[in-house]
């Protein structure tokens, strides 16, 4: 396939006039001007616009399932604040609607996984939004480990009478929670160096990787305490971690910057229902980059339905945020900060043909999604 003519944002470079994308193998082969080809598949693109693959950096996607109750709410395991163990790919439905209307909105990746009821919720994983066989959507499993700060631990586990009831019970468990994972990781290796037999819990192999630092903790925290809290525990263990939600970073925007953390914004776009989200204004993705701070924009569907993530951005944009900055925060940035970005989150030689074809700018909400291709195959065509 070669896209030709199209006004190309590559995220990588500056934009690209009347510019085609070669695609060999479901891979980008050449991104250029007057490229050479043979290709049996030609889209001429000349006027539109030419974007990657648009990224929902915290979402609940197939986890949640549209228009269910208990029968396709699979986010949350309400029993116990800890379950490390939990995986997202056991509970997503890659048949639910949501992942065709990502596809319809240009989301060609979404990091979903479990809720914020537990402490510790469990594995979320980066996807591709078409395919039959979640096995076959993954893009990188387990991309981070979810854990919540705030009202949601407070609420689920005071109706049960059970800890945590306070912001000092949740902190703490987390808290106790990797020091046991530490000792674990201790117990397991002096086992080995004396060739004893060492009896694995999944609860702390599950933790293993979070502690050797190959994925991040992803720290839901909507108040500039919670989220101050989240990176204090992450700089205590040594670990990495995203901010997610991030409502009140604004506020804290200073330390946030000293922190060295990324924040993956939102769902903004919404009614503010809960006593945390007081602060809420698509002024903060603004405020953040403005101090230096690496955004994302996220939906949380089914908060925000997935395929408005390029409004989100576009609200972002209207309080002073920069066109390209807005882009970047469902692109690259985004790719960036969840550690996908070897394969997506730009239009560059060697990554995935994730590429969305728009009528006009991705901000514009009469635009409309021409072509949406995931690994070099169309998989969504305007009518």
């Amino acid at each position: 396939m070669i896209i030709k003519n199209g006004n190309i944002f590559t995220m990588a470079g500056e934009p690209l006039e009347r510019g085609d994308i070669l695609i060999k193998d479901g891979k980008i082969k050449e991104v250029g001007v007057d490229l050479n080809y043979e290709e049996e598949e030609i889209i001429n693109a000349e006027g539109k616009i030419v974007i990657p693959g648009m990224i929902d950096a915290h979402c609940h996607v197939g986890i949640f399932e549209e228009n269910m109750r208990a029968e396709g709410s699979d986010g949350n395991e309400m029993t116990n604040p800890v379950t490390p163990e939990l995986r997202a790919i056991d509970g997503i439905n890659p048949f639910d609607k949501s992942f065709e209307d990502a596809r319809e909105g240009g989301i060609t990746t979404v990091v979903t996984g479990p809720g914020s009821a537990n402490v510790v919720g469990g594995q979320f994983v980066a996807l591709k939004t078409y395919g039959i066989s979640i096995d076959e959507m993954i893009l990188k499993e387990p991309v981070a480990m979810k854990v919540a700060f705030g009202e949601n631990p407070k609420r689920v586990y005071r109706e049960k009478g059970k800890t945590p009831m306070t912001r000092m019970a949740t902190a703490a468990i987390l808290r106790e929670t990797l020091l046991e994972t530490l000792n674990y990781i201790e117990k397991k290796k002096v086992a080995k160096e004396k060739g004893e037999f060492f009896e694995k819990k999944l609860k702390y192999e599950s933790l293993i990787p979070v502690i050797e630092k190959k994925i991040p903790l992803k720290a839901h925290a909507h108040r500039a305490d919670d989220i101050l809290t989240a990176i204090r525990i992450a700089k205590e263990f040594d670990l990495k971690i995203t901010l997610d939600h991030c409502t009140e970073g604004h506020l804290i925007g200073e330390q946030i910057k000293r922190s060295g953390k990324d924040a993956i914004i939102g769902p903004t776009m919404t009614t503010n229902s809960k006593i945390e989200l007081s602060n809420k204004t698509f002024k903060t993705p603004k405020e953040l980059v403005n101090k230096g701070v690496k955004v994302a924009i996220m939906t949380d569907y089914p908060v925000i339905p997935i395929k408005y993530l390029p409004v989100c951005a576009a609200l972002a944009m209207k309080e002073g945020l920069s066109f390209y900055e807005s882009l970047k925060a469902i692109t690259i940035n985004a790719a960036e900060i969840v550690g996908i970005d070897n394969r997506v989150g730009s239009i560059e030689k060697g990554k995935d043909a994730d590429i969305v074809i728009l009528s006009g700018s991705p901000f514009e909400l009469s635009t409309k999604t021409l072509y949406t291709i995931i690994d070099g195959k169309v998989v969504y065509k305007e009518a």
